[in-house]
């Protein structure tokens, strides 16, 4: 068997990374390894739950050195509008993936991407996802200000399995006792906190049905992907529209997207 360097220096990595499993600099660590291959300019390592909010395990400072505001942003609720979320809770599946693959049709049009995604990432994103069970993904987040090449995600693609295993074999010394972040009072449901938090700012009384409507209007879906999303015809979701927008008493998805992240801090 013949190695070269770069082969030798990537086990001797790994190897490392192994040893540094139970350490408090193991994000940091693992994402400079990665780095040295593949270029990136914000990380993130998250737990997607059907139970409430991300839970964040690290992720990358702000250029000061603080906590990134817009990522505040992001738990506060737009988390909902993310594709890798609504991705990993309308499929479960491990592996590694592309902004491309999970974005709606709509994703670049949407206030979400134009306010949030744009300034926050950037230019493209992708995801090495360790499903648990039915209700929880481990997720390593990359985002780059550029498009990745696909020679970059064949390389990742290549050493996926090495970054799955160790994502696995860290998430037991994120669940210790000392390091869980205790439940919220906002934690649940998504739909009755955004229901209560809608009626108690526009006093208006929206169906599940409609906040699923605009939850995936505001994902960037198109009326024909919420159509086949939530099982309905396409003239029921626009029907589902005309009654939110009257109820709201607004013309535009720009409002709605302003509701939604009031909602969220109210």
């Amino acid at each position: 068997m013949t190695l070269s360097l770069d082969d030798i220096a990537w086990h001797r990595s790994v190897g490392q990374m192994i040893e540094a499993l139970d350490r408090p600099n193991f994000w940091t660590q693992l994402v400079r390894l990665l780095n040295r291959y593949v270029p990136f300019d914000s990380w993130v390592a998250l737990l997607f739950s059907a139970q409430g909010r991300p839970e964040v395990f690290a992720e990358c400072p702000g250029e000061d050195g603080s906590p990134d505001q817009l990522f505040q942003d992001y738990l506060k609720g737009l988390y909902l509008l993310d594709p890798f979320y609504i991705a990993s809770r309308e499929q479960s599946r491990t592996g590694l993936f592309r902004l491309a693959e999970v974005a709606p049709e709509h994703f670049e049009l949407t206030e979400y991407y134009q306010r949030y995604f744009r300034l926050n990432v950037v230019a493209d994103e992708i995801q090495f996802n360790c499903q648990l069970d039915d209700d929880r993904t481990l997720c390593l987040s990359l985002g780059s200000t550029r498009r990745f090449s696909d020679e970059q995600i064949a390389l990742l693609s290549l050493i996926q399995p090495w970054v799955l295993g160790l994502l696995r074999q860290r998430l037991p010394y994120e669940l210790q006792p000392e390091n869980v972040t205790p439940p919220t009072t906002q934690q649940g449901d998504w739909r009755v906190q955004l229901e209560a938090s809608v009626q108690q700012l526009k006093g208006a009384q929206l169906t599940a049905r409609e906040l699923d409507v605009g939850r995936l209007m505001l994902s960037g879906c198109s009326s024909k992907e919420i159509a086949r999303k939530l099982e309905i015809s396409i003239e029921t979701v626009k029907v589902h529209k005309k009654h939110m927008y009257s109820k709201l008493g607004i013309k535009s998805q720009s409002e709605l997207f302003s509701i939604f992240l009031q909602a969220q801090n109210a």
